[in-house]
């Protein structure tokens, strides 16, 4: 059977973004979705009611990333260029206003309390990307975070009359670490003066888990990625570089086990990527080559997610459609339609396990309004936690959450393909 033949319908349309929505995000274990849209608003909505708790405009310029920094702060990157750390807990949410952007407020909308603000460069559209510091560095904290963002020298020591000139793509290609709640730089990725990837357009942080080193992936505009690693011994090192690219870099996405990433890119190529572990063990070359590369005849597949156990990812396309891959056999496994005009965010639940198990074996004490062993309102919340969504945002400032796992067997894919998008 076609896939156009059984399209799922959305669970859930949320609306009320009166622009394009270019971040999504999942927070606070799937109780929470963080949309961000091109006038700078903010959208935080409740998914056991589907309702907005918190709306505020957060940015004087489009928003590219927005994302949970614990269970009380909320971390938005806007292209006023300014990254902000704000403090917003749940029960934070019962003064925020709830008026969606498109609607006018009886009052002026209160902004949560401001903790932290970085000036950064937001020329290339480029989204942060944070991690935590590994528990056994310096005695770190939980409240210790890693931010990275492109190098904010490159909108300091170039003139407005420059800055479309080649001077200002040779000078963007480093990256910048910031360390929270110091707000002091700690790192910056450096680059080969003769790599000519212009600008960087997207960009991963982490700690590899089989040494602990630091390690940044980034993509350029010219279609090329790279992985750069820190030693205590040896500093910044390259360890792998290619350009399965002709046009550029729009996303990527690394996996759980952090030994591969995807790219997608404005061309129709989406490539898979090694990650190496450490630079001894790497055969340096002029150019690596990936492990695959696909050629979808979809360009511009803006968004690229990986779900939380690594077995598929997702695009959101140019096109208006979402399209969910196999990370190992890297086949399209379904096509998700509904938006009107182009996709340009997309993001996984990130449901766990351990918290599955846990959730599952609670029981209430109230007898009344029950659903097997749980309220009503446990009920909406436990589903909200454990419910394998997608959320995608799109230009008709419309935001949709597509159940993949509950439309799954109506999509028409033979076992093996099920098979793949089921979680471990």
């Amino acid at each position: 059977m076609a896939l156009q033949e059984a399209q799922p319908q959305p669970s859930y349309i949320l609306r009320g973004h009166g622009a394009q929505v270019h971040s999504t995000s999942f927070i606070r274990s799937n109780t929470r979705l963080v949309t961000g849209d091109a006038e700078g608003w903010i959208v935080i909505w409740s998914l056991a009611t589907k309702r907005p708790v918190a709306v505020w405009g957060a940015h004087e310029g489009s928003i590219l990333g927005a994302d949970a920094w614990g269970v009380d702060k909320i971390i938005t990157h806007g292209k006023d260029n300014k990254l902000i750390v704000w403090k917003l807990s749940e029960a934070d949410e019962g003064s925020m206003s709830v008026v969606l952007p498109v609607d006018t407020p009886p009052e002026p909308r209160k902004q949560p309390w401001l903790l932290y603000i970085l000036h950064v460069n937001t020329m290339n559209f480029c989204s942060f990307a944070q991690c935590h510091l590994p528990s056994d560095v310096d005695n770190s904290s939980p409240e210790e975070l890693l931010v990275a963002v492109p190098n904010i020298l490159s909108s300091e020591t170039v003139g407005p009359s420059f800055r479309f000139s080649k001077f200002l793509v040779l000078t963007i290609l480093k990256v910048d670490i910031f360390h929270f709640p110091s707000s002091q730089r700690l790192h910056t990725v450096p680059s080969d003066p003769s790599f000519k990837g212009g600008m960087i357009m997207a960009i991963s942080l982490f700690h590899h888990p089989l040494t602990t080193h630091l390690t940044v992936i980034a993509g350029y505009e010219s279609g090329h990625t790279c992985v750069s690693q820190l030693s205590l011994d040896a500093g910044w090192k390259t360890l792998y570089i290619s350009q399965p690219h002709t046009q550029p870099v729009l996303s990527l996405a690394v996996n759980p086990a952090k030994d591969f990433y995807v790219t997608s890119s404005a061309d129709a190529i989406i490539a898979k990527h090694p990650i190496p572990s450490r630079a001894e063990n790497i055969i340096m070359s002029i150019e690596d080559k990936p492990l695959k590369t696909v050629q979808t005849k979809h360009s511009g597949q803006q968004d690229l997610k990986m779900r939380n156990d690594g077995k598929i990812y997702a695009t959101a396309g140019w096109d208006a459609k979402v399209r969910v891959y196999s990370t190992k056999s890297m086949r399209e496994l379904a096509v998700l339609k509904w938006h009107k005009e182009g996709c340009y965010a997309i993001a996984f639940a990130n449901v766990q396990d351990e918290e599955l198990a846990a959730e599952d074996k609670g029981e209430s004490t109230d007898l009344t309004k029950r659903v097997g062993k749980k309220t009503v309102k446990e009920e909406r919340i436990w589903k909200s936690k454990t419910t394998h969504w997608i959320a995608v945002g799109s230009k008709d400032g419309k935001c949709e959450r597509v159940n993949v796992m509950l439309n799954c067997g109506k999509l028409g894919m033979v076992e093996e393909v099920k098979e793949e998008m089921r979680p471990m």
